[in-house]
């Protein structure tokens, strides 16, 4: 059942009519139900996991929040007749008690996700045995928000919940599962339980996002796959210009497909009034690749920020790192190495968290090393632009920035479509060194790219209204399309409405005879 089948459509209204027909304060239990029912249809033999999940994080975290409770208490009691040094103690033994409990629910439960995950990819590197492993739906998704739970509970932001089925839902709230967003416990949990009035208002917005993103996913998305999917896998048989077309089609499409699928996600939940986290912000548009990650996949880069890459940098070791490069006079590599090389780390797990295999720690060490050496060279630079009189909001220049990001993300997409680290790197040569612009006015150009001339013109309008909606977003940023088109009554929104369904009826890729592909992160 997924997020673009008939029997999701319907699902999904079943849940919408239970949730408005349940008095308010027990709406959340609809949802938990939707949520253990979605779960259930589509990966039944593993659901298992998700439990064992929600069940470790609400006992651990009961056991942090009564812990730290009970020490705090304590201490209040007993730091009157406390010396300095038996407050340390205390202190520090708190602490130490706090970490073990924490470090034992992350270790159980990123202990599960690599093992699962990351296992095979280890012992085929290694010579170890290979095991028949299987990857339950979402897993990687559920695992670092409901790690992000306990994190904040061990630091100390809010108290653990202690109704096990409430959490259970914010662990497996069906909307999201697949791919999507990783959201905060803060944000999220009251939405879930507070129980939502029925709007129009929310309605329209959420059927206009889902409409919207039927149309990303299947007039241009599942249409581009199979080009992908056919050229990559067998590149040596492929000239060097269809390969880089099948990259720069890749591009299109993964944006197309994970842009969609949020849509997706988060318009189902406006239907229930929950609003979620933006997840995919027009990253094509990025000026510099810390902006498209900025842009891209925002939830994950926000996660790994407040519970990896501030821990890292802030830590003792990288303080004392700085501290000793200022102290033998170099202040500027101070204030920037250690934080770079927090950045890399950082994106070395963004790489393997995309897959289990080696190419994508490539990945990770390609964005993570063009950030690390971006922020380096920043003075030298501007120094540069200065010297040059290049202003920033001059057109050209920033056309130039675009057009360079896009470039370094696009030799990261390589990574993403090649088989293996060997194979990126040989597609990546044969697109420069066998490239022949002349190639593409060949008659048959398409039809060796599996996607016919009409097929491309479908593609080619869809991804001009595409751009139209991107460029008004980017103008607008306060104001979201959808509200411009609900602030001009009923038929300008029936009117859009009637053209995207059609649309996606029209010429989108389903049905008999179809191979749609699966959301990109729904793997993850």
């Amino acid at each position: 059942m997924t997020y673009t089948s008939l029997r999701f459509l319907l699902f999904t209204l079943i849940c919408l009519t239970a949730y408005y027909l349940f008095p308010k304060k027990h709406r959340w239990c609809v949802l938990l139900l939707a949520s253990i029912g979605f779960y259930a249809i589509v990966c039944l033999k593993y659901i298992a996991f998700i439990f064992l999940t929600a069940a470790s994080t609400y006992g651990g975290g009961i056991m942090l929040s009564n812990y730290i409770d009970k020490r705090s208490a304590l201490f209040k009691e007993l730091k009157k007749t406390f010396t300095k040094e038996q407050k340390d103690t205390f202190k520090k033994t708190t602490t130490k008690t706090k970490k073990l409990i924490a470090a034992g629910i992350l270790v159980l439960n990123f202990g599960i996700l690599a093992f699962l995950k990351y296992y095979n990819m280890f012992a085929l590197t290694f010579g170890g045995p290979a095991l028949k492993l299987f990857l339950p739906l979402g897993i990687s998704f559920y695992t670092f928000q409901s790690m992000g739970y306990v994190i904040d509970i061990y630091r100390g932001k809010y108290k653990a919940e202690k109704n096990f089925f409430r959490l259970l839902l914010f662990v497996s709230f069906f909307p999201q599962i697949v791919q999507g967003p990783i959201s905060f416990y803060s944000s999220l949990s009251c939405q879930l339980y507070e129980g939502h009035d029925l709007s129009f208002f929310n309605i329209k917005k959420g059927v206009l996002l889902i409409t919207w993103g039927f149309f990303k996913k299947l007039v241009i998305a599942d249409r581009l796959v199979v080009a992908v999917n056919t050229i990559a896998p067998d590149y040596i048989n492929y000239s060097g210009t269809l390969i880089l077309s099948a990259a720069l089609i890749y591009a299109l499409q993964l944006y197309a497909d994970f842009s969609g699928g949020i849509d997706i996600s988060r318009g189902v939940s406006e239907l229930f009034g929950i609003e979620l986290a933006e997840n995919f912000k027009r990253p094509y548009f990025s000026r510099t690749i810390s902006e498209y990650w900025r842009r891209w996949h925002i939830t994950l880069g926000a996660w790994l920020k407040e519970y990896l890459f501030y821990p890292i940098a802030m830590s003792k070791l990288f303080m004392n790192f700085s501290k000793f490069l200022k102290k033998h006079g170099n202040a500027k590599a101070a204030k920037v190495l250690p934080v770079s090389i927090a950045s890399l780390i950082t994106f070395i797990i963004i790489g393997i968290w995309h897959g289990a295999n080696w190419k994508y720690a490539a990945f990770g060490i390609w964005n993570g090393g063009i950030i690390m050496v971006s922020t380096l060279l920043e003075d030298s630079f501007e120094h540069f632009k200065a010297k040059l009189k290049i202003k920033n909001e001059n057109p050209l220049f920033i056309a130039f920035q675009m057009l360079r990001t896009f470039f370094i993300v696009l030799v990261g997409y390589y990574f993403d479509i090649a088989n293996d680290f060997g194979s990126a790197m040989k597609m990546m040569i044969l697109s420069v060194a066998d490239f022949h612009i002349s190639e593409t006015a060949k008659l048959d150009f398409f039809r060796e790219l599996m996607v016919s001339r009409r097929e491309m013109a479908i593609v080619f309008m869809a991804v001009i209204v595409m751009l139209v909606v991107s460029l008004i977003q980017e103008k607008k940023k306060d104001t979201t399309v959808r509200e411009m088109i609900i602030s001009r009554g009923f038929i300008v929104e029936a009117a859009v409405f009637v053209v995207l369904f059609f649309s996606v009826v029209v010429f989108g890729v389903y049905g008999p005879g179809t191979n749609p592909a699966d959301f990109y992160y729904m793997q993850f």
